[in-house]
């Protein structure tokens, strides 16, 4: 009776101590389990940390450049404007400002050309001929001063009537002859387009209008082709 309780005793003892390995066991195994998930939570937070911070980079980068992009454009825009200002003002400028010779006469029609041969003169014709009405304005074709005046043809001879001689430096010298009055004197300093005389149909002259020279003196037998002068200083004849 003894032996049987005792042996009883001891299966009882060996059953708690497997039980209580078994459930140490399961304790250590529920542990490693937490472990291993806290473990995997962890890097998968880490994981997709990092991708919200290379997308957060990889933003800030195009932001940058589209920030640059929009800067060199704004700067382009400006520069450009700038140089479009630049140019009216020049325009404006050029526009304003007078130009360098201009017809001696307005409302003309070409008449007699240079070196032209014809009965009303000895020679090749010396200048341009500009058919306008007597008491037409006669302007300087380009600033200069007054070196001849008058009657006889400013000293020129009595074939060019009345007659004024303007140096304008360089060896450039203009003559405007047949006038019907001279409004201008010997020393005057003149400017572009300023009146000097009236048109006429003095001197030796089949009708009124405005003989013209370019000469490279102020005396008869100096002149050049005066069209073609003209037009080379920018002057539509």
């Amino acid at each position: 009776m003894s032996q049987r309780v005792t042996s009883r005793s001891s299966r009882t003892s060996q059953l708690r101590t497997r039980a209580t390995v078994l459930a140490a066991g399961l304790g250590v195994s529920v542990a490693l389990g937490a472990g291993v998930a806290s473990a995997a939570d962890t890097t998968a937070a880490s994981g997709a940390a990092s991708a919200v911070q290379a997308q957060a980079a990889a933003q800030a980068k195009v932001a940058k450049a589209e920030a640059v992009k929009a800067e060199k454009a704004a700067k382009a825009a400006a520069a450009k404007k700038a140089a479009e200002k630049k140019a009216a003002a020049k325009k404006a400028a050029a526009k304003k400002a007078k130009p360098s010779w201009v017809d001696p006469v307005k409302k003309y029609s070409l008449s007699a050309s240079f070196a032209q041969n014809g009965g009303m003169w000895a020679h090749k014709h010396s200048g341009q001929d500009f058919a306008v009405p007597s008491g037409t304005q006669v302007v300087a074709a380009h600033g200069g001063t007054v070196v001849k005046a008058g009657g006889n043809g400013a000293g020129d001879g009595p074939a060019y009537g009345n007659a004024v001689v303007i140096k304008h430096g360089n060896g450039t010298y203009s003559q405007y002859a047949h006038l019907s009055k001279v409004t201008v004197h010997v020393g005057q300093i003149v400017k572009t387009g300023q009146e000097i005389a009236k048109s006429g149909n003095t001197g030796n002259s089949s009708g009124p209008h405005l003989h013209f020279e370019i000469r490279t003196t102020p005396n008869y037998g100096s002149a050049v082709d005066p069209v073609k002068f003209l037009r080379a200083k920018g002057v539509t004849v």
